[in-house]
């Protein structure tokens, strides 16, 4: 079933005038930055095939931006860094990223749906977490594959062959463990990540901050 207006209408009808779909990509990467989108729509009938971004082939998710950027009311992107997660935790990161993408939007929205259970964006916004809301809802579906094509994008830019960015993302693949383990952390690693664990010849590299700042470090086997 594809995604549907459903949601938006529901907020729209308790009084909320412009609603955001939010989503991010990259929380559980090794390296980069995470990345949010931010979309609004006018209720307008979606780009065709439409849906959660993990869905859609690469070359599919990619022809879809198009077709998003010109059938959308407005678009925001926001990132914060590998540098960023390792300070602040990876809460506060999705925080300030989700906050860069709705600056970005021409209009503040009134109403935020956010995908998944847990709100990390907190107030002013008012916040609607919706599981599994790339499959549902038009906005964080549209949202999911800006999100995705733009963070891919960037990683396979950085070059970096040995770690198979170009393919992997930053996230866990043999290919990134591989490297991982006999070339040790890019400048592009969060380094509060507990993979570096199970690393011995790279351990001693690892940031140590405090555990309350945030979740989601993840090790080199899961």
């Amino acid at each position: 079933m594809p995604p549907s207006y459903a949601l938006e209408r529901l907020l729209s009808a308790d009084g909320t005038k412009l609603v955001a779909g939010v989503d991010e990509v990259g929380r559980g990467a090794w390296a980069g930055p995470v990345a949010v989108c931010a979309v609004v729509t006018d209720l307008s009938e979606p780009p065709a095939g439409l849906t959660d971004s993990k869905m859609l082939s690469p070359a599919r998710r990619t022809s879809m931006v198009a077709e998003i950027t010109g059938w959308a009311a407005g678009i925001g992107y926001g990132e914060a860094s590998h540098e960023e997660i390792d300070a602040l935790g990876m809460t506060e990161a999705l925080r300030r990223a989700a906050g860069r993408a709705l600056a970005g939007l021409p209009v503040r929205p009134d109403a935020v749906i956010l995908d998944g259970k847990h709100d990390y964006l907190g107030a002013p916004w008012p916040v609607r977490c919706e599981i599994k809301g790339d499959l549902s809802c038009v906005s964080v579906a549209a949202a999911s594959v800006i999100a995705k094509v733009r963070r891919d994008a960037y990683m396979a830019s950085l070059g970096l062959e040995e770690y198979g960015f170009a393919d992997n993302a930053g996230y866990p693949s043999p290919v990134h463990q591989a490297a991982l383990a006999s070339l040790g952390p890019t400048a592009h690693h969060r380094l509060s990540w507990s993979y570096l664990d199970d690393l011995p010849r790279w351990r001693h590299l690892k940031k140590h901050r405090n555990p309350l700042a945030g979740e989601g470090q993840l090790g080199l086997f899961g």
